[in-house]
């Protein structure tokens, strides 16, 4: 399994206490788990990335996103951070570029993977992402969506305004519209928000949220430590077989 925990599952910085839990599972469609993470409360930092399906090397892919999140400096104020991280997607997505894109090579033998940080400093969050791997955050006993998907299905609702059942029946609509490794250029979309008591944060690939409810993942978050919502996760998504690889990574600042 992909991941890279960092020791130490709570940190202070000033007043703030993070305290953070992440797991990933690979699918049974899968021959290796092509989902990574990152859960630095020390850093202040955490993300989620997913190889993209179909493509060769996806686990690479989603591997280097994360080492290279992991080695940002935590020092800086957010607006740094959050330029650091940039900084080093950027790099990622040209390395993949470089070392994994032939001379006419077809898409699926390129490497690329989706990404989502979130970066906390006290009284601050910011959400960084590309592709269909999501940010949610649970408040006031609700559910939010912080991420939107860069995907094709996306794109056809905000465009022609219909459901996402009739989205889903155009071919090709889970396809991405951004990701790390697909462009020459990495388009990144980020959110900045205040923190509140009692929020919770969750960092999930596709495979998390396509297997529960809206309803579900706000009842997971809203008890508990992070490992406890984790768990509580994980066994309502593997209540089915599972095809897709499952990752979630909730934090609460």
């Amino acid at each position: 399994m992909a991941h890279l925990p960092i020791a130490g599952a709570t940190v202070s910085q000033g007043v703030a206490q993070w305290r953070s839990a992440g797991r990933t599972q690979r699918g049974q469609a899968r021959l290796r788990n092509e989902d990574a993470f990152l859960d630095s409360p020390r850093l202040g930092s955490w993300a989620v990335a997913d190889g993209m399906g179909g493509y060769r090397h996806g686990d690479v892919a989603s591997r280097w996103v994360v080492s290279n999140l992991a080695a940002v400096s935590a020092h800086g104020n957010l607006d740094q951070r959050i330029n650091a991280v940039r900084e080093s997607l950027q790099g990622v997505n040209q390395r993949l570029r470089n070392e994994w894109i032939e001379p006419g090579a077809k898409g699926n033998e390129m490497a690329g993977s989706t990404v989502v940080a979130l970066l906390l400093e006290k009284g601050r969050a910011a959400c960084i992402w590309a592709g269909d791997s999501r940010c949610y955050l649970w408040r006031g006993q609700s559910l939010y969506q912080l991420s939107r998907d860069h995907s094709l299905l996306q794109r056809l609702m905000d465009e022609r305004h219909i459901s996402v059942a009739q989205a889903q029946a155009y071919p090709g609509a889970r396809a991405l519209t951004r990701a790390v490794g697909a462009r020459s250029r990495l388009q990144l979309e980020v959110l900045e928000l205040s923190t509140r008591p009692g929020d919770v944060f969750l960092l999930c690939s596709d495979g998390l949220y396509q297997a529960l409810s809206h309803v579900d993942l706000g009842r997971a978050l809203s008890m508990g430590t992070p490992q406890q919502a984790v768990e509580r996760l994980f066994a309502g998504a593997l209540r089915r077989p599972v095809r897709d690889d499952l990752t979630a990574v909730v934090v609460q600042p």
